[in-house]
């Protein structure tokens, strides 16, 4: 899509901290002086000394709708907009730049919370992950939890930290070590700190940021980013891929940053839900055609982590019904793979060079993989996996069903 174009003077885009405006540099503050039109929150807004004659605007809600009209409105005068900050750190400077482009853009920004956060801490900047909770669901902390990390976690107001240390109870993390740290940079910064299972401080100031020390349970099962999670992590009717079958297809599938899967057969979510948990920009579509089971794969999504997954109906009628689904980068078939036309829609929608892998267990499905491998080439493997399990006074291997898997990259059209 080609991004609008910004015909004006380039929009200036201030960072500003909870200092306000004594902290900003000399540039900066010439750069809000020179402004005609001033935006921002009504917070911010009220940092800039009365003597500043632009035009103030705070920004409507919900806002990034209204930006293309909003700024359209006052093409031609020069613009400023204060941001929390680094502008371009979860900031509005990013938007902005998606929006009309970097060129319509002139950045200034200031640290940000994450960097005065580090440094009151001691911490290594680089190091140190960082989840925004400011408009997105608390649990997509939890994939970033392991013992021993540093994480950061950027509030949505003064009642974040008292439910992160519930978040981190209910997942084995209650013994971490919590510092809240509020209006960093500003004459008013204070922090506290405490251990999330003994967590009782008030809240406080809205603008605030927690650190976590991880400290995790021995005895809690261990959910890491690394597929092949506990089959126990999961709930619902045990219509799931069990956890040693996953890891190879989650590695036969190959998650890339920013990617996007579409998982055919969703049952209880898991190969969606492991594909998202990979990596924060990793996105997915899961088709399931029974309500109950889509229910379940919503609930599992959002107890790890990634409640961002897109659950929706069997995958033909999907397709059918919808022109917004993106085509996808891969695409995992686990269930309904006898039905008719469920394959071919499948590979008609695949992007040229997108990967296909498909699980069979029975007869009529791995005849089928058989035909298809034949006629588009790919890997097939066969695995049965065997799991310990107690024979009176000893133990026997009592195996799985035996797995057959087909991966293929899609080739371009000649």
């Amino acid at each position: 899509m080609t991004e609008p174009r910004w015909s004006g003077t380039p929009i200036a885009v201030v960072g500003i901290g909870a200092d306000g405006w004594d902290g900003l540099s000399r540039v900066a503050q010439e750069a809000v002086r020179g402004a005609e039109v001033l935006f921002g929150s009504v917070r911010q807004l009220e940092l800039v000394p009365e003597e500043v004659a632009g035009e103030r605007v705070s920004w409507p809600s919900p806002l990034v709708p209204a930006l293309p009209e909003l700024f359209g409105q006052h093409a031609g005068r020069k613009l400023a907009v204060l941001a929390s900050g680094d502008p371009m750190f979860y900031g509005i400077g990013v938007t902005l730049a998606r929006l009309f482009g970097a060129d319509a853009l002139r950045v200034l920004p200031q640290p940000s919370s994450v960097s005065l956060a580090c440094a009151r801490l001691g911490w290594a900047l680089a190091e140190v992950p960082v989840v925004s909770v400011v408009g997105r669901p608390l649990p997509t902390v939890l994939p970033e939890l392991s013992g021993g990390r540093r994480v950061l976690v950027l509030s949505a107001d003064e009642n974040s930290p008292a439910r992160l240390a519930e978040l981190l109870v209910r997942n084995g993390f209650g013994a971490s070590r919590m510092t809240v740290l509020e209006q960093l940079g500003g004459p008013g910064e204070r922090r506290c700190s405490g251990d999330a299972q003994e967590w009782q401080h008030e809240p406080g100031d809205p603008l605030n940021i927690v650190a976590i020390e991880c400290v995790a349970d021995p005895a809690h099962p261990r959910v890491t980013r690394i597929p092949g999670l506990p089959d126990e992590s999961y709930d619902g009717d045990g219509q799931l891929t069990k956890r040693e079958v996953r890891a190879l297809t989650l590695s036969a599938l190959a998650p890339a940053p920013g990617e996007l899967l579409w998982d055919v057969g969703g049952g209880s979510g898991t190969i969606a839900i492991e594909w998202c948990r990979t990596h924060p920009d990793c996105r997915a579509v899961t088709f399931e055609r029974l309500e109950p089971r889509r229910r379940q794969i919503a609930g599992n999504a959002a107890a790890l982590g990634v409640p961002h997954l897109d659950v929706r109906g069997e995958v033909r009628a999907e397709l059918e019904n919808s022109t917004e689904l993106t085509p996808p980068d891969a695409i995992f078939v686990g269930g309904g793979l006898t039905q008719d036309g469920v394959l071919e829609t499948c590979w008609s929608h695949l992007r040229q060079g997108g990967r296909l892998v498909v699980n069979a267990v029975t007869a009529e499905s791995e005849a089928l993989l058989l035909n298809w491998a034949a006629a588009h080439g790919g890997d097939l493997r066969k695995f049965q996996i065997y799991r310990a399990e107690p024979l009176g006074g000893f133990t026997t291997w009592r195996p799985q069903l035996p797995v057959t898997q087909w991966s293929v990259v899609k080739a371009a059209s000649l």
